[in-house]
């Protein structure tokens, strides 16, 4: 079983809390060639240091900054690997997947689900109300997005799902000795981790609902097909896609995308609409498409 892979006596959990500590300065330390280009721009041109996360997010050119900004992910996915293989003497599969090899198919499906889903359902809004966006695509910053984001998102998006329902899953099993207490924290945390986006200052902590629900649905689908894979696949997805398709004033992403949305940021039934309709029903296809069985023993049971 996936879950028990980390659970060894050796594993104590306050070698999670060292781990998580050291994570965070990975992260740290892969943010210092930000914060080196903001001093360099500052110093060398003259202008004012940015004072807010606004006006640091519009500081750059949209590409540097999205570029500066995922650079700091190659650091965190270079921390998860040390501290998995160093501190906890495991191997980097043990916290992937319960298979011999990452089942790549799994990864390549769930992105390709996910990706004509997001495409469909933001070419809809778009049709439905068209005066919410505006053309932003500009031939040659998007090929420098395409390139950025193929290259660097999945890494973002990678780290993240190791730290969470990987690392993160394992330890509190280690603490709990059951699953669903995992589950839950993982979403929590991951949840209130983008309680800092702008999109929370715009719409409200209404849409920590969408986050904290989404990181329920991709702790679920791990737990259930015992492997990181189609969680992988759908966060890589989910976050390039939609740096590819739409941008706007108030997210966290500021994209050269091929549309911007102009529309007055509000908790509308989109926030929650993934949640309770899109997500159920993507559990059903990865249900029949891989004959789960025995969801509550997986998703509550003990270790």
């Amino acid at each position: 079983m996936f879950i028990e892979q980390g659970v060894k006596s050796e594993n104590r959990f306050w070698k999670y809390i060292w781990g998580s500590v050291l994570l965070v300065l990975a992260s740290l330390i892969g943010q210092m060639l930000f914060v080196a280009a903001l001093f360099y721009e500052t110093f060398t041109n003259g202008t004012s240091y940015p004072t807010n996360n606004e006006a640091l997010m519009r500081f750059f050119e949209p590409n540097v900054t999205l570029f500066l900004i995922l650079i700091s992910f190659v650091f965190i996915m270079l921390g998860v690997v040390l501290v998995v293989r160093h501190l906890h003497n495991q191997t980097l599969l043990s916290v992937t997947t319960t298979r011999s090899n990452v089942d790549w198919n799994r990864i390549f499906f769930s992105f390709s689900l996910w990706s004509a889903i997001t495409i469909v359902t933001t070419l809809s809004f778009y049709f439905y109300e068209p005066n919410d966006f505006v053309i932003n695509f500009k031939p040659i910053p998007f090929v420098i997005l395409v390139i950025i984001g193929t290259l660097l998102i999945p890494v973002q998006t990678s780290s993240e799902e190791y730290i969470f329902r990987g690392y993160l899953m394992q330890g509190f099993a280690n603490l709990s000795k059951n699953k669903w207490f995992p589950l839950l924290m993982t979403s929590l945390i991951f949840g209130g981790m983008h309680i800092f986006n702008p999109e929370v200052d715009k719409i409200g902590y209404i849409i920590l609902v969408y986050y904290i629900g989404t990181g329920l649905f991709l702790g679920i689908i791990t737990l259930m097909d015992e492997g990181l894979e189609l969680a992988l696949g759908f966060h890589a997805a989910n976050n390039l896609v939609g740096a590819l398709l739409v941008t706007s004033d108030w997210s966290a992403f500021q994209t050269h995308s091929i549309f911007k949305d102009v529309s007055d940021p509000s908790a509308g039934f989109d926030v929650i609409l993934p949640v309770i309709i899109i997500y159920p029903i993507l559990l059903f296809i990865f249900s029949k498409k891989y004959n789960w069985t025995n969801w509550k023993e997986k998703l509550t049971g003990k270790i």
